[in-house]
């Protein structure tokens, strides 16, 4: 992990015995004015994948011999709303100019997509992440960094578990570590059920916007989230996005544990990579990335909430982009990439 200053020390230190659980607090958060979803075709190569689970679509961003940072979005998004605004944020550029981003699509989420055949068999969670073993051999990738929100961290989490050898580490957002409970379940298969039958109805829209900001967001962003909500009405494919959220809401739980015991972490399931495990303040997932938390091996994990916020990319770019150099850098990365000056007031539990 990172060595620097008693600040960043403090912010990102996952070698001590104990979690440093940390809230950053006063660094200013970006308007949105004139905030578009609008894909810039400049920004990325797009190619299609072939994989052992169907084909997927993959952004790619930067020089393809740096190494590789892959990001999966979540639910009612795809590369482009989930993380275009991010990494065109100017801090972000200058930290990310140190690698190569390939943006990984569901299948059927990808701007523009066309309807999936009646009949797909829509993959499993687990087959999800089986997809990237073969977007990196596509690729000629060796190992990765992972960036994922809501869903797409979950997948991640997954790829981690299975193939700890490929991935230098995770940046999770918004991460549910379990299975889906009753009321979830039942709610996630309503939504299904109307976006396959009638499309997107207000009632999935809501929950959508839940999903994403949580209560509450119409007050603190309300700019923001008539963006999101304008481009759920006005962009999604709704009939492949219930096929992806009945995925989702099927999934199984990551079966991970927390082990103290130096002489049985290897008997038991884990992630064994360094994780950031990042929430929003006002996110309705701050109590799944506790419970993520909770089973994550303390001496390399990091759980970070960020104040004032719930869509933590697009409301804290600033705050994000330092934390995420603070871990990059523990991870041997962008060594001389250097600090911005932060203003954040941290706290640890």
């Amino acid at each position: 992990m990172p060595t620097g200053t008693p600040e960043e020390t403090s912010l990102l230190r996952g070698v001590s015995a104990d979690n440093h659980d940390v809230e950053l607090k006063a660094v200013a958060a970006i308007s949105v004015n004139g905030k578009s979803l609008a894909k810039n075709e400049k920004l990325c190569v797009e190619e299609r994948v072939e994989t052992s689970h169907g084909t997927v679509l993959v952004a790619v961003q930067g020089p393809r011999n740096k190494p590789a940072i892959l990001t999966y979005h979540d639910l009612g998004l795809n590369h482009v709303a989930n993380f275009q605004t991010f990494f065109n944020f100017s801090e972000t550029k200058n930290l990310m100019s140190n690698f190569c981003i390939y943006h990984v699509n569901a299948p059927g989420q990808e701007e523009g997509a066309e309807t999936l055949p009646e009949g797909f068999v829509y993959p499993t969670m687990d087959e999800l992440s089986e997809q990237l073993i073969d977007v990196m051999a596509h690729f000629n990738l060796n190992r990765i960094i992972g960036l994922g929100a809501g869903v797409g961290a979950n997948i991640l989490a997954r790829f981690a578990i299975n193939y700890p050898e490929k991935v230098d580490g995770l940046i999770l957002i918004n991460t549910a570590s379990t299975a889906a409970g009753w009321i979830e379940w039942g709610y996630q298969k309503l939504n299904a059920r109307h976006l396959k039958s009638k499309g997107l109805g207000e009632g999935t829209l809501d929950y959508l916007m839940w999903h994403h900001f949580g209560r509450g967001y119409q007050e603190r962003q309300h700019d923001l989230s008539q963006v999101y909500r304008e481009y759920f009405v006005q962009h999604l494919n709704a009939k492949n996005l219930a096929l992806f959220i009945d995925s989702y809401v099927q999934r199984s739980d990551l079966g991970i544990v927390r082990e103290l015991d130096e002489t049985k972490k290897d008997k038991v399931r884990r992630i064994t990579v360094p994780v950031l495990n990042v929430v929003g303040a006002h996110s309705p997932h701050e109590d799944d990335t506790v419970t993520f938390n909770g089973r994550l091996d303390p001496t390399n994990s990091t759980w970070l909430k960020i104040q004032d916020c719930s869509m933590v990319l697009e409301e804290q770019p600033a705050k994000i982009i330092e934390a995420m150099r603070l871990f990059l850098q523990g991870l041997g990365f962008a060594i001389n990439v250097s600090r911005r000056r932060l203003t954040s007031n941290a706290s640890e539990g």
